[in-house]
C-alpha cells in the first residue's frame, strides 16, 4: 500500500486558496495548536510566518489539481501550499490525516481568509492500520530540513477531495 497523504483539502478549500493566491501571491498554512486562533489552520503569505526548526511539514497542497487527481510533478511557487504544524503537536496528531475545509464564518484576524466571510477548518481522520504501517518508515520533514533545501516526496494518492465527508465519512447512527 502507498503511504496516504497526511494533508488533503476539499475542493472549496483549494478554490479559496487559489483566490487568496491571486490576491496575495504564494501562501502557506500553519495548523495552530490553539490559544487565540482556536486551533484553526491559519493562512499567511508565504514567508510571513516564521517556521521553526522543529515544525513539521504536514504536506504540500498542489493547487494545480482538481478532485481525485494525483500530482505528477512537485508543485512550485504559488501552486504549492506548504502546510506546517508544530513538532510537539505533530507527535500528537501523527496518526491523523488533516482535511482542510472551508465553512461559513469569520476567520481569525491573522489569517488571510478573514475578509472573505468564511474560515478554514481542520477536520481529522484517524489513519487505518494499513495506512499507519505504510507511514511507519516515513521521517517527517522539519523546518530545519526545509531551509536546507530538502523537499518531500509527492503523494501517490489524491490530495483534493470533493467534500470533507469523502475524506472523513460520518459513521451511520444506530
Amino acid at each position: 500500500m502507498s503511504a496516504p497523504p497526511r494533508i488533503v483539502a476539499t475542493v472549496a478549500a483549494a478554490d479559496l486558496l487559489r483566490k487568496l493566491v491571486a490576491v496575495h501571491g504564494a501562501v502557506m498554512m500553519h495548523q495552530s495548536g490553539g490559544c487565540c486562533d482556536g486551533s484553526a489552520p491559519m493562512c499567511y503569505p508565504a514567508g510571513e510566518f516564521i517556521v521553526g526548526d522543529r515544525d513539521v511539514l504536514v504536506g504540500l497542497l498542489d493547487l494545480r489539481l482538481g478532485a481525485s487527481e494525483v500530482p505528477s510533478t512537485v508543485p512550485e511557487g504559488a501552486d504549492a501550499v506548504a502546510v506546517w504544524i508544530s513538532g510537539p503537536q505533530f507527535e500528537l496528531w501523527k496518526h491523523t490525516q488533516l482535511v482542510i475545509d472551508v465553512v461559513p464564518g469569520r476567520g481569525s484576524g491573522f489569517s488571510l481568509e478573514t475578509p472573505e466571510g468564511v474560515r478554514f477548518l481542520s477536520r481529522g481522520r484517524a489513519f487505518a492500520g494499513d495506512e499507519m504501517a505504510a507511514l511507519a518508515g516515513e521521517e517527517p520533514l522539519t523546518g530545519e530540513q526545509w531551509e536546507s533545501g530538502r523537499r518531500p516526496d509527492m503523494p501517490t494518492l489524491p490530495q483534493i477531495v470533493a467534500e470533507a465527508a469523502e475524506a472523513c465519512p460520518v459513521p451511520p447512527r444506530g
